[in-house]
């Protein structure tokens, strides 16, 4: 098992001129973009701005045409380089259903450990210390195939917890969950401690932890050159 420590000072992730087409469509056009440690970063914009591509570009799940990916503090072009970083960057996908697929819950949340070199007692320790912290350990012996979307929701991100990240990337976290549950994971995420970057339209969840935002959309709804600096976006 690799352990990765990223620079003293500097960007935990970093892209340079990052460009990425999806569908013959330049969704991501020349992004500049740096997130540090303590940064909660908030990506908003409309439908197809490309906030899903953005954080999904940044792990390597879909090539880049042009820039630069630096991930605590490594250089990041293709799957060799991007495998190995996505235990300690962490990832939950707005679909939890692309994310779930153990038997029980127990067993799904405790399969990151493994992989990362935990035997059996000690993931599973590791997988229900992260149930309980989300406030589901009693659906840990649930088959998966039976939770509510909420539910899944819930452990899609004990699954990622568990792997003990120093970054999440988080796309529509709150997405399905009711007000109860909502509140929950964003106490715990306050709580965490650790810089992230989330994609999300939640503005209370963006009140209560957003440092800085940034939005994709330009004014015509069509992608835009956009350099991040500081705690504004702007077109170029």
């Amino acid at each position: 098992m690799s352990t990765f420590h990223g620079p003293a000072c500097g960007a935990l992730v970093q892209a340079r001129g990052l460009t990425v087409a999806r569908r013959g469509r330049t969704v991501l056009d020349g992004l500049d973009l740096d997130l540090h440690a303590g940064e909660r970063l908030f990506v908003r914009g409309a439908c197809g701005a490309g906030k899903t591509t953005l954080l999904h570009a940044l792990l390597g799940f879909v090539p880049a045409a042009a820039g630069s990916i630096r991930l605590l503090g490594r250089s990041c072009r293709c799957e060799r380089d991007f495998a190995p970083l996505r235990g300690p960057l962490g990832m939950l996908f707005q679909d939890s259903g692309d994310q779930l697929f153990g038997p029980t819950v127990i067993e799904d949340v405790a399969f990151g450990p493994l992989n990362q070199g935990l035997d059996a007692d000690a993931a599973s320790a590791r997988a229900f210390d992260a149930l309980r912290r989300i406030g589901i350990a009693g659906l840990a012996a649930r088959p998966v195939h039976e939770l509510s979307g909420g539910q899944q929701r819930l452990a899609a991100l004990a699954g990622v917890l568990a792997m003990r990240p120093r970054v999440l990337l988080l796309d529509e976290p709150t997405a399905a969950l009711d007000a109860a549950s909502a509140a929950r994971i964003t106490a715990i995420l306050a709580g965490s401690g650790l810089p992230m970057i989330v994609a999300s339209h939640d503005e209370a969840l963006a009140a209560a932890l957003a440092t800085r935002s940034i939005d994709l959309s330009a004014p015509d709804q069509h992608p835009a050159r956009r350099h991040v600096r500081g705690d504004i976006s702007f077109p170029v």
